[in-house]
């Protein structure tokens, strides 16, 4: 039987057959002390036992949404500025823009390239102290999606598919590895304003997937979680006899409807309620850090103290056993650079720069970054071709995503765009491997992450993806 796979037995012998290797797993559970597989629970988000020692434990995704421009950050194009005010050249093709533009000029980059650390990595001055951690990036310059918009760009890089109704990948690493902490939701998202990501909740949402995997989305501010505190009670014990007797009447209604995975996880909803009222306030109090700490991540600056706020709560909820932590800045895709893209990235660029470098020097100073896979990027990259004189429009076909901890080899590149970064020509990374090279970082063998539907065996990576052994550390 495979780790995570959901199947039901037909008689004796293929039980034997099927379970008959996964015994050796009762001895390394007593062995190891480590919990055997939730789905023998009741709880199904118990933690699990991986399927190979992968280093990371946690994961911490940065999403900037509304496309960052891979072409001004990440990846310097000195043919883009040589040939800049001209057509794009028929060797590159005639590609289709989101926006239907027709031979439009290239945009120069306005950007200053400077290679930065050992490594050499080189990075645009719109990240000025990202040259700080340029040997922790692994930055892969060859992802591509099949989204040409927002709502099938986003889709696609939270669900691996352009279209809604499948797990989040923040599910599926619930669904493969569990959570270590009962007390708070095993998988979070926090926004950076209140604005709506494009296709909502679906973002971070259960698709087929028993609903206690879905995403929990937290306020970014004084206050994350909404009546976390619990009202004082005029009759001693009264709070306790409701909802003692609100659990009882959902067990018994719960009685031949366990298919029902919602009924089940508004159960545990209530239960986890009761445990966040508990540890919850201490965990997302950010007033319990230093000055020092909180200056690190730019909570003292007005540009930088709502996403440096999100960094520091992300660490504080990883340090004490959140599985995925999901940070979106830019809600409502301000990313989206059609038009003005200086003033635009400028402003965007000066909002994140600071607070994730503070948050790759904190985890790395507390011990944390080895065990916590930090991601950064959008759901696609920009053209090189210009939209309205000063924008860029949608590029799919090749942009940059990068990886940091986790048991990833900082200080490098994997692949490469072609001259005007357009394309991706080498080592391309469909967002299908992205996914499989996530859940393998985290120890978890993405063809063996299954999921029975409908006598449908899913995966998070609909069964094309592949998994970058590129971005490993060296042994």
């Amino acid at each position: 039987m495979s780790c995570n796979r959901i199947e039901n037995p037909f008689n004796r012998r293929h039980f034997l057959n099927s379970a008959g290797a996964g015994f050796g797993a009762v001895a390394l559970s007593a062995l190891t002390q480590e919990p055997l597989l939730a789905r023998v629970s009741k709880n199904p988000t118990l933690p699990k036992i991986p399927h190979n020692w992968g280093k990371a434990k946690n994961v911490i995704f940065l999403f900037m949404e509304g496309g960052p421009s891979h072409l001004d950050l990440f990846d310097p194009k000195p043919l883009l500025n040589k040939l800049a005010g001209k057509p794009l050249p028929e060797s590159f093709g005639r590609p289709i823009t989101a926006m239907g533009e027709v031979n439009s000029p290239l945009l120069e980059s306005k950007r200053k390239w400077k290679q930065h650390g050992e490594s050499g990595l080189w990075i645009s001055d719109w990240l000025p102290n990202h040259s700080q951690i340029a040997d922790d990036l692994c930055v892969i310059r060859s992802c591509v999606s099949d989204g040409i918009n927002h709502a099938g760009g986003v889709c696609q890089m939270n669900t691996g598919s352009v279209f809604g109704g499948r797990p989040s990948l923040g599910s599926w690493v619930s669904y493969g590895l569990g959570t270590e902490n009962q007390s708070l939701p095993g998988f979070v998202v926090i926004k950076d304003t209140s604005a709506m990501i494009v296709n909502g909740t679906r973002c971070w949402g259960n698709g087929f997937m028993p609903a206690s995997h879905q995403g929990v989305l937290l306020e970014n501010g004084p206050e994350p979680i909404a009546n976390l505190k619990p009202q004082k009670s005029k009759i001693e014990q009264a709070e306790d006899l409701k909802l003692s007797f609100l659990q009882s009447l959902n067990q018994r209604h719960l009685q031949g409807r366990e298919s029902n995975s919602e009924l089940e996880a508004r159960i545990r909803s209530y239960e986890l309620a009761a445990d966040m009222q508990m540890e919850a306030p201490e965990s997302v109090d950010l007033e319990n850090e230093s000055s020092a700490t909180k200056s690190l991540y730019g909570l003292d600056q007005k540009e930088t103290k709502t996403f440096g706020q999100q960094c520091l709560l992300a660490r504080r909820l990883v340090e004490r056993g959140v599985r995925f932590v999901q940070l979106y800045h830019g809600a409502g895709s301000k990313w989206d650079s059609h038009t003005k893209m200086e003033s635009n990235h400028s402003k965007l660029c000066q909002q994140v720069d600071l607070p994730i470098v503070g948050l790759i020097t904190d985890l790395k100073a507390r011990g944390l970054l080895d065990e916590t896979l930090v991601i950064w990027g959008g759901e696609f990259g920009r053209t090189p071709m210009s939209e309205k004189g000063d924008g860029r429009d949608h590029n799919p076909t090749g942009f940059t995503m990068w990886m940091a901890g986790g048991g990833v080899q900082g200080g490098q590149v994997i692949g490469e765009t072609d001259e005007l970064g357009l394309h991706a020509v080498k080592d391309k990374v469909h967002v299908h491997d992205f996914h499989a090279t996530i859940l393998g970082l985290l120890g978890l063998d993405h063809t063996e992450v299954v999921y029975m539907h409908k006598g449908r065996p899913e995966r998070v990576d609909l069964n094309e993806g592949h998994f970058k052994r590129q971005v490993l550390a060296k042994r």
